[in-house]
């Protein structure tokens, strides 16, 4: 699966902001068929950063959500203000 089909669109709610603060996390929802081994490789591909988690949720309206884990040496604030959510 292409990168560019894996992530949709980055989410940035009240939730989501502080998990980017405090625990250096990016929401992203992603495609159904998308696996957490797709989600990884497309978060490193598309923003040049390591990851080193991936927790998904699938909402009760039938959306997929991508939790992303970075790695320490990567700061989700400079990612989410590239992507323009912050």
């Amino acid at each position: 699966m292409d990168a560019q089909e894996v992530i949709l669109y980055p989410v940035m709610t009240e939730v989501a902001s502080r998990l980017i603060e405090s625990e250096n996390k990016l929401v992203f929802v992603v495609n159904m068929k998308a696996t957490k081994w797709d989600v990884k490789r497309a978060v490193e591909e598309l923003y040049d950063v390591r990851v080193e988690k991936v927790n998904i949720v699938i909402t009760p309206k039938g959306v997929k959500k991508a939790f992303v884990k970075l790695h320490p040496d990567y700061k989700a604030v400079d990612v989410a203000i590239k992507l323009g959510v912050l």
